[in-house]
């Protein structure tokens, strides 16, 4: 398979892929800008204790839960850039707003409103992605879009760490809330929901991807006859409630890492926001060359559970190391560096195996059921660190993270035989 899809022109790759990695970086730059600045003077001067930091940084998740299956919905029946397009100036505007925010009842409200504005953007895109890419394609593809992820932190670090020293983090959400809008242009310019709109894409290209996906889906009604089932009739399936039970202890450990890690990094170094801003941005440099490692062992072998696993138990491994060698500074950094690199390569390979799962007509809207219901995990991930380090420690905070992690791994080990691919064979 792979020698074919050589002969066929991979145009979607640069012409679908940029936007849609820019928009998911910038929705994550003003998601987690919060935690630096948090460690930047925002808790002093609004009186927030850890827990509620926690919670100011978490609540982002209950917002979130409202458009998942819509925008899934949406993206899988309709047109994905349409809504993607409303929602980027709503966000951008409650990121300015966040700047000037006088209490925490108020940053809880504008957390929660952009946790709202952004609810659909993950679903919507996996979608478009698996619109354009086979799933003998599709772990790469996914692996690139998720690079906002990490890509968004190196961004952020520095930037919101510097912005933060010359100014305040007023001004840092006020200005990263007007590059928000942006990322408009390239979007609207560049993005087509499905190969059969876009103008730009050879006949070849097209029927190559049209083909590939007919037959695809094909297999999986055949395997799963459920072509007509709707997502009320998916709610008694097992195998999605494991999707979410994992992806929420999944999504706890990534986020509970990912929005301390800049109090980690001061604690433990006892640095200007400006060094911490620096020193965070290695952890998210060897993040992608997780992702990268990991989504293409997958997709040349076609497991999915194995290069799920690892990943999970690999960053629990990091993260326990990371505080139980804390007498040696640079020791427990290079293992908040070993952290990144598993944080989310995890992910990249998880969602390629919802398609393996459910029809096209379901899909969507399963989406967005998996990552709703499992992004609760990044209200809790935050929110549980805050609190067991205001009644106990940062150790303490971060062995529940490890914790969570493994449990994801033990659900991961027990999803059935399917989500393996076949097609690794012919792409061997």
């Amino acid at each position: 398979m792979i020698s074919e899809t050589r002969k066929i022109p991979n145009s979607r790759w640069k012409r679908i892929l940029p936007p849609l990695l820019i928009v998911c970086i910038i929705s994550f730059m003003d998601r987690v800008n919060v935690s630096f600045a948090i460690s930047g003077g925002m808790d002093k001067e609004l009186g927030m204790t850890a827990g509620m930091a926690g919670f100011a940084a978490g609540i982002f998740f209950f917002g979130y839960l409202f458009l998942q299956i819509p925008g899934g919905q949406i993206a899988a029946k309709s047109s994905g850039k349409k809504f993607i397009a409303w929602v980027i100036p709503f966000w951008a505007v409650v990121s300015i707003l966040s700047g000037l925010a006088t209490s925490t009842t108020e940053l809880l409200v504008l957390r929660f409103c952009l946790g709202v504005a952004e609810g659909g953007m993950l679903p919507v895109v996996l979608t478009m992605c698996s619109n354009w890419f086979p799933n003998e394609e599709r772990g790469r593809a996914n692996a690139i879009v998720l690079m906002f992820a990490p890509i968004a932190a190196i961004i952020t670090g520095p930037i919101s760490g510097f912005i933060i020293s010359v100014a305040g983090w007023r001004e840092m959400f006020i200005i990263e809330g007007i590059v928000s809008l942006v990322v408009l242009i390239p979007w609207l310019l560049m993005v087509s929901d499905r190969p059969q709109q876009a103008k730009w894409i050879s006949k070849e290209e097209q029927a190559y991807i049209v083909g590939r996906l007919e037959e695809e889906q094909l297999a999986i009604e055949q395997e799963n006859q459920v072509k007509q089932a709707s997502i009320k009739d998916l709610l008694p399936n097992k195998s999605m409630w494991k999707l979410i039970a994992l992806n929420f202890c999944y999504q706890s450990g990534d986020y509970g890492f990912s929005m301390w890690l800049p109090t980690m990094l001061k604690k433990l170094t006892n640095s200007g926001m400006g060094m911490v801003g620096l020193l965070s941005s290695l952890p998210w440099i060897a993040c992608i060359a997780g992702m990268l490692l990991f989504s293409g062992l997958s997709d040349r072998t076609g497991r999915r559970r194995e290069f799920v696993i690892i990943p999970l138990l690999g960053f629990a491994l990091c993260l326990l190391l990371s505080v139980t060698i804390h007498g040696n500074i640079w020791f427990s950094y290079v293992f908040l560096i070993g952290a990144g690199f598993f944080v989310k390569a995890a992910g990249v390979v998880f969602w390629a195996i919802p398609p393996r799962l459910f029809s096209k007509e379901v899909a969507g809207g399963a989406r967005g059921a998996i990552n709703a219901l499992g992004n609760l995990g990044g209200f809790f991930g935050p929110y549980i660190v805050g609190f067991l380090i205001q009644i106990f420690n940062y150790n303490v905070g971060v062995y529940s993270l490890v914790g969570l992690l493994i449990v994801s791994a033990l659900i991961t080990a027990t999803l059935p035989g399917s989500v393996q691919t076949r097609t690794s064979k012919k792409a061997a």
